[in-house]
This record gives structure tokens, sequence and C-alpha cells, in this order.
């Protein structure tokens, strides 16, 4: 682990979103021992910087254990107070990527314990985006996210786990189209499912959507042509309709909607598997 500063354009350039990640020495979140940040323009990096600190705090050997950085690693090096103008010219006045809000906390108690200002900054999670991007992914960790989407990740080093939070970012900006300022706006809150026309092709099957919330272009189409939307899979569903086309993809397949309908198959439960393409056939055939 080396204090590096590397830009791979001017340094003039403004980058879309900085990513930070911190280390701490102790369950004290103000003794950060590691600093990693990237910079992201376009949906590439432009500069990353990474430092050890002395966190001016005792290192407790569970966080030794999951880091790797000792008391003996961060000898000679600069404390947080030492870096604060650093880290504020990289955040301040921009969007930062943190995954969950440890960071931002660890951030903040670190400038009260080093009486530094308070970096204001619009701060964005990587969790919420990730839980919004891919929701049936089973967990949003870090790690599991990197391997899904093929980032190489060193787990619980600060640059690298700031770089991989970014790319995560950018991946989902290419997954669902929505922007950086619509990942930052408020989440829209699912309505209620449509109500099933009284008849139809479809009449009588209880239909799960895999992919789109509740009240979705495909959950009223399956209600225009007579099915009942279901919030989920369950043992009275006929029909799991997924987002997409065959063959469904690793993220689809390992969905727990999916393992559900496909447990209920194997049951004996009469349910049927249909890519969104399948049903708009139905309606045009209707």
């Amino acid at each position: 682990m080396i204090d590096q500063m590397t830009n791979r354009d001017t340094e003039a350039t403004t980058p879309d979103f900085v990513v930070i990640d911190v280390e701490t020495a102790c369950s004290r979140v103000s003794s950060i021992c590691q600093v990693g940040i990237v910079g992201f323009k376009d949906g590439r990096e432009i500069f990353d910087y990474e430092t050890l600190l002395d966190p001016r705090d005792e290192f407790n050997v569970f966080n030794t254990r999951i880091h790797g950085i000792a008391a003996h690693h961060v000898v000679g090096k600069p404390s947080f107070s030492d870096i604060h103008a650093v880290v504020h010219g990289h955040l301040s006045g921009r969007t930062t990527v943190a995954h969950s809000y440890f960071d931002k906390g660890a951030l903040a108690a670190a400038c009260r314990i080093h009486d530094r200002a308070m970096i204001e900054t619009t701060w964005l999670d990587s969790v919420r985006v990730a839980k919004r991007a891919w929701p049936d992914l089973e967990s949003h960790r870090l790690g599991v996210l990197a391997r899904y989407l093929g980032i190489e990740h060193r787990h619980h080093d600060a640059l690298s786990d700031a770089r991989a939070a970014g790319w995560v970012i950018v991946k989902a900006i290419d997954h669902t189209g929505l922007s950086l300022a619509d990942w930052l706006a408020p989440p829209r809150v699912a309505g209620p499912a449509p109500r099933a026309a009284a008849d139809g092709p479809l009449r009588g099957e209880r239909v799960a959507i895999l992919g789109e919330p509740r009240d979705g272009k495909l959950a009223h189409l399956a209600a225009s042509l007579g099915a009942r939307v279901m919030t989920g899979v369950g043992s009275s569903t006929t029909m799991l309709v997924v987002a997409g086309r065959e063959p469904f993809g690793r993220a689809t397949r390992a969905s727990a909607a999916f393992l559900k309908a496909e447990e209920l198959r194997r049951e004996g439960t009469p349910l049927r598997i249909l890519p969104s393409d399948a049903l708009r056939t139905i309606a045009a055939r209707a």
C-alpha cells in the first residue's frame, strides 16, 4: 500500500462523480487508517488517490484482521488533518459515492476529531443504486457485486473498494439507462398493481413480474389481458413474466423469485415462466 496520486487526464478535468472508501483502525469511526478516492468522468476513471494514515488512535486486532493494516504500517504516515485539504479538494461541491454511508460518517467524525471543516458534498449510496439496478441479487455487498459485474476487486483495500463502487455506478447507469441525476433523485415508490380486466386470454392467471415494478408496463399489459398481478411468487402464482429475453441472465436465474418459481414447478405446480416478449405476443394475438 503506497501513498499515491495518479491523474490520467489534466488536473483541470472535472469528474462527474468521485468515490471514497476508508478503512478504520478500531471501532471508533474517526480512526481512519487508509483513504482511497477515485474520480470518474464519462464512464471512465480519470484519477485515483490513496494513502495510509496514522489514525492517532489504537489498532484493534479485529480491524487489522479485516484490512491487514497494523500500527507498524502507519509509522511516519500523515494524519487525517494533514490530508484534509486533499480530500476536501476532491470531494467538496461534487457528487461523492460511497458503498453504504459508513464512509460518510467516518469522514464527518474525523473532521470533528481533528478540528477540520466539514466537507460539503452530495452523497450517493452505491448500495441503494445496486439494489434498484439489480433488485433480484440475493446480496448487494461490494464483493458480490464485483464478482457478478466482472469488476476486479481486492476487498477491504480502500482504493480497490472505491474503484469497485465507482464501477457499480457506471454499470448501473449503463444497465438501466438512468443518468447520474436520476440516481440522485429520490426513488419512485411503486404504486398498487393494476386491476385485472374483466376478460382476456389471461383471465384467471395469477401473474408475478420479475425485473419491473408491480405498476410497470408489463404489469399493466398482463392486467389488460385479464391476469391478476401478484406482488411476488407464491403457491397460487400461475405465471412468472421476466422482463427481458431468453436465455435469461445469471442474475435473473439466481433471483429469489425465479428460484421460487422453479421450486414450485419441481413440486408439480403448473407455473409457466415466460420472457416479456412472450407476453407481448399473447397481447398481439388477443
